[in-house]
């Protein structure tokens, strides 16, 4: 990442000392946190340390995902894998077992998709892609509140992402991948799905309360 607007920024303000002191602070953070369009979701890119061996990264630290406003106990890690032309989704766990999850690809590569679900927000019903791969390292967060699909670009792709509630048979609900009403920009018009996704509402008579 460049640093220099930052440097010359605080370099105006501050002094070459100050400046230094922050570029520095800056490099040793582990992860980057990026606020998307919709509210509370979030793109975060791990720093990775590279040699000649290879790299190394954190991908997640509590304190610093605190620090950053993402103040959530996660309490279960799930694996998926699937190959090209996949789509699962759009799922959704009720209250009072509502999940927030954070998304990570360790293998291939998806588009992913959250859906504001909380009828009580502006931006209820809208959608926000992502694409993560392997090479680019990307983690998505997505908060309770809203459903979440993905569909498979690469041959085959590893997947796995953090809950902050345990699965909840009871209480599993999901909303149509292909609503009008949300119209998602999926780039598959002919995914693989299964026949419980298949069988969706729409998000006009889903169960989300």
């Amino acid at each position: 990442m460049d640093h220099t607007p930052h440097f010359l920024h605080y370099y105006n303000l501050y002094g070459k000392a100050y400046a230094i002191g922050y570029i520095r602070r800056i490099e040793r953070m582990p992860f980057d946190f990026k606020r998307l369009d919709i509210s509370d979701l979030v793109l975060i890119t791990p720093r990775a340390f590279q040699d000649a061996r290879g790299y190394f990264m954190e991908t997640y630290k509590r304190s610093e995902f605190v620090d950053n406003g993402l103040d959530d106990a996660f309490v279960q890690d799930n694996f998926s894998h699937s190959v090209r032309g996949v789509l699962r989704g759009l799922h959704f766990q009720k209250a009072p077992e509502t999940q927030t999850k954070l998304v990570k690809v360790v293998r291939g590569a998806i588009f992913d998709v959250a859906v504001d679900i909380r009828r009580d927000s502006p931006t209820f019903g809208q959608w926000q892609g992502v694409s993560l791969t392997e090479e680019n390292g990307h983690m998505f967060y997505i908060p309770a509140g809203f459903a979440h699909g993905f569909c498979v670009l690469s041959e085959e792709v590893d997947f796995t992402y953090k809950v902050s509630a345990e699965y909840a048979p009871a209480l599993d609900r999901g909303v149509r991948w292909n609503d009008p009403a949300i119209g998602i920009d999926w780039p598959m018009e002919t995914p693989l799905l299964s026949e419980k996704d298949e069988a969706l509402p729409l998000l006009e008579t889903a169960d989300l309360d």
